[in-house]
């Protein structure tokens, strides 16, 4: 059996270096490395796969080959176990039939408007030559529009309840220390509400009885006028005419919100970040947006090329998450001149992916401009995974993304505090701009 090169650092200083430095981690190994690296052990390795041609082996295989999903640990307790992240097989299949329809065409766009109202809610507190936490203000955002987009809640005690609850549930995740609880299970205990993690699962519970009693209280009134996501999945039926249980409503709502609120709330902070470190970009972007005349019409911003590069050129430089799902290998395989055994897992690496000087060069550099000169495969720029495991809500996150950009600069001109370059720093499982990263609003746009 052939394998790739291994990685020789030690296990404690590889493990620290990935929780407190996760870019470093992969800039290091991939540079020394190559296209194909291991860690761990020699009998079921961890791969990392940056070269395209890989990826696209991985992704387009049969679906026997590989075993996705499962696993437990932080992520079972996070997002329970009927979340689509963890289900496999058959139930995995069942589950994304069910959710596909309310993120796809005519009904993703009902919430466009929502998501611009939500954007000028929000900003309205910003006061001129003020600074502000961006990030606090993008979270501000994306979690309103989970809650009457996602969940249909608008207002009220339970609105307001959810929304106190799950801005302290996910506080858990602006540390970057807390990255070793999610790491080590062994750290895992609930020693009482003055540790983090006690904290966190008794808030986590306090989260799980409210949704749990808005999903009974609609059963029980047939409330289903709405045109929510939790609406339409809660009249959504499979083959077999069977619903979904509320255990699974349950489940796919907080995954919902971890994917969809969390990640597009750092991706929004950096695209206001890099918008703004270059004023060329911004000067740019705004003279485009001023081309669609004083009342554009929202299909005409989504449709905007520079606005499209720009976030996916965000998208790219720092993608939230590094790294496709893990797969495991269930049969033999040679990949890329190798042979491995059941039991291997792989991890496509988006970052690594994303940094190729053959495929992006200047990788560093953030220049929108290369998405206009270039399309690329989906095996080049992957943000969103690949597979039959790619985010389902990407056409809904990449809306979310131009209308609040476009909404807050039709409204205000930003600047940066500092001039100083912004550094990635771990948030749980992803990576994102520190918490501590603020604008100051030089004017504003009547």
């Amino acid at each position: 059996m052939t394998l790739p090169p291994f990685v020789n650092t030690p296990r404690f200083l590889r493990l620290f270096k990935l929780i407190f430095y996760p870019l470093n981690y992969l800039d290091d190994y991939g540079q020394k490395y190559g296209d194909i690296f291991a860690v761990g052990n020699q009998k079921n390795p961890l791969v990392y796969v940056s070269n395209p041609q890989g990826i696209q082996a991985i992704f387009s295989a049969d679906k026997t080959l590989f075993k996705s999903g499962g696993g437990g640990g932080f992520i079972q307790t996070l997002l329970g176990d009927n979340s689509l992240l963890l289900l496999q097989g058959e139930k995995h299949q069942r589950e994304r039939k069910l959710l596909t329809p309310p993120f796809h065409g005519e009904r993703l766009q009902t919430y466009g408007k929502l998501i611009c109202d939500i954007t000028q809610d929000v900003t309205q507190k910003l006061k001129v030559n003020q600074s502000f936490l961006v990030r606090e203000v993008m979270q501000d955002i994306t979690l309103k529009v989970i809650l009457q987009a996602v969940f249909g809640l608008y207002s009220g005690e339970r609105y307001e309840q959810l929304q106190q609850l799950l801005g302290s549930m996910l506080e858990f995740f602006s540390y970057p220390g807390n990255g070793a609880i999610i790491f080590f299970s062994s750290l895992q205990k609930d020693w009482g509400n003055w540790t983090p993690w006690g904290r966190f699962l008794r808030t986590k519970a306090k989260v799980d009885e409210l949704l749990y009693a808005e999903i009974r209280e609609r059963r029980q009134q047939q409330n289903y006028s709405g045109d929510d996501i939790l609406t339409l999945l809660m009249l959504a039926t499979d083959e077999t005419a069977k619903p979904m249980s509320d255990e699974e409503l349950h489940d796919e709502l907080i995954t919902l919100l971890i994917a969809g609120h969390e990640t597009t709330a750092s991706t929004l902070s950096w695209a206001l970040y890099w918008i703004h470190y270059y004023p060329k970009i911004e000067e740019k972007l705004r003279s485009h947006l001023l081309n669609l005349g004083e009342a554009p019409n929202l299909y005409d911003i989504l449709k905007l090329p520079y606005l499209e590069a720009i976030c996916n050129e965000t998208l790219r430089i720092y993608p939230v998450v590094l790294n496709t799902f893990f797969r495991m290998l269930q049969e033999p395989l040679e990949l890329m001149g190798y042979q491995f055994e059941p039991g291997t897992v792989f991890a496509p690496s988006i970052y690594l992916v994303h940094h190729r000087e053959d495929i992006y060069p200047q990788p560093k550099q953030f220049r929108p401009e290369r998405f206009l000169e270039k399309q690329f495969s989906p095996y080049e720029y992957l943000p969103f995974g690949g597979g039959i495991r790619r985010c389902i809500g990407m056409e809904l996150a990449k809306m979310e993304m131009k209308l609040v950009l476009a909404t807050i600069l039709s409204q205000f001109c930003l600047k940066l505090t500092s001039r100083r370059s912004l550094k990635p720093v771990r948030r749980g499982l992803t990576v994102a701009p520190p918490t501590r990263f603020k604008m100051v609003v030089c004017n504003q746009i009547f």
